[in-house]
């Protein structure tokens, strides 16, 4: 079970870092069209500030989910108990993102929804290696 969180746990943080260069993306797509400037300038008419409304709401609600995503996978990385609920809320997030958020979303519900899960989240996490000194001076 621990390969399986491991890897969902990097999966969780590439699929949050391509979103969030997807989100860079589009606010700079934004900024060089002429949404921007329907926006900003007052001018607020027409279709192109409806649509440059919207697209800024999608793009920062994307920008929030790819910061979870991180923020889950390095977490389930560390054993937090947090992770495993923000990974699970965000599973069923990525299901609407066919076809690979949806692979995503079935492998992260399945794993975290297990028995075994359960159990080694309620373990204490294994402590922190120290390094072994063997020998030396006046020994």
């Amino acid at each position: 079970m621990e390969k399986h969180l491991r890897l969902l746990s990097v999966l969780f943080i590439v699929y949050g870092a391509i979103h969030l260069l997807a989100s860079f993306a589009g606010w700079i797509f934004i900024r060089w069209s002429g949404l921007a400037h329907t926006f900003n300038s007052g001018e607020m008419y027409g279709r192109y500030a409806f649509l440059s409304g919207i697209v800024a709401v999608l793009l920062f609600f994307v920008f929030l989910v790819s910061i979870g995503c991180i923020i889950g996978g390095i977490g389930l990385l560390n054993r937090r108990r947090w992770a495993r609920v923000l990974v699970l809320v965000l599973s069923f997030l990525a299901l609407i993102h066919f076809p690979l958020g949806t692979a995503l979303g079935i492998y992260g519900i399945w794993v975290l929804m297990k028995d075994e899960t359960d159990a080694f989240f309620a373990q204490t996490p294994p402590p922190v290696a120290q390094p072994r000194v063997t020998g030396g001076p006046g020994v």
